[in-house]
């Protein structure tokens, strides 16, 4: 990338899994990039590691994404040199318990709308002025197949992710005459990630998900971010579903093994 057109990239839980991925790869490509997340020993690992190997600028921010006035303070502290976010990737996301609904916890419920939800939405709100303000820029919201088609169990966090899907139909609207994009990339089951071992809060064993069958990696899903992302100004890819060769739906995974 040419540093005189440097564009600026924030992702949002970007410590781990398709966030760290996401950040990874624009850093390689010449992007300055803003990571979030709220475990600052791992964001300051990251920050050191995307400035020495690409010579690029990183800055960090270690918040909460579902406490608004942690929001408010850590994009004010963007300041002036940081305040033009040309590319904001809401990824931050989790999913808590697989349970019936009738036997859900509300905690598990609550942590999935403010993370998936009122997250996105309070980023978006707070980083999109400016973008309105210069007549540019591009949103891309990380959502799943689980936000298109419900399994069993997975009640609350498929509705989160629907409810984001609604949402980037909703900002598309919003804000096409004002010269933004909006996009969403919605992955099926995806390893190197913490998904599975938060939804079953720590549990290793039932975090085991993945080891009979292929699924869909980290860099897997940055790819095709970063590819939305580098589009020509005239093109918008508005959404794109994506799984393993071995996944056909939320409900349907060839199980007979790995790297078919």
């Amino acid at each position: 990338m040419n540093k005189n057109l440097t564009k600026t990239v924030l992702v949002t839980g970007a410590t781990s899994g398709i966030g760290k991925a996401t950040a990874t790869l624009f850093a390689k490509n010449g992007y300055d990039i803003i990571i979030t997340g709220r475990r600052a020993e791992k964001l300051e690992e990251l920050k050191s590691k995307l400035k020495k190997k690409y010579v690029v600028k990183v800055k960090s921010l270690c918040f909460d994404i579902r406490k608004l006035q942690e929001v408010k303070k850590a994009v004010k502290s963007l300041g002036e040199e940081w305040s033009q976010v040309d590319i904001l990737i809401n990824n931050a996301g989790l999913a808590m318990g697989l349970d019936p609904i009738h036997k859900g916890k509300i905690e598990h419920w609550e942590t999935m709308i403010d993370t998936n939800i009122k997250g996105l939405l309070y980023m978006t709100r707070l980083i999109s002025p400016e973008m309105v303000k210069k007549g540019s820029g591009h949103i891309i919201n990380i959502c799943s197949t689980a936000g298109n088609d419900a399994y069993p169990n997975g009640n609350v966090y498929c509705a989160t992710k629907s409810a984001v899907d609604m949402l980037t139909k909703g900002m598309r609207l919003d804000f096409y005459k004002l010269g933004l994009r909006v996009s969403q990339v919605s992955p099926g089951m995806v390893e190197e990630t913490e998904f599975a071992i938060t939804r079953f809060e720590g549990d290793e064993k039932r975090a085991k998900i993945y080891e009979d069958f292929t699924p869909l990696r980290s860099k897997d899903v940055a790819e095709v971010i970063y590819f939305v992302a580098t589009r020509p100004k005239h093109v918008n890819i508005q959404d794109v579903l994506m799984m393993s060769s071995q996944q056909a739906g939320s409900n349907f995974v060839d199980r007979s093994g790995r790297d078919k």
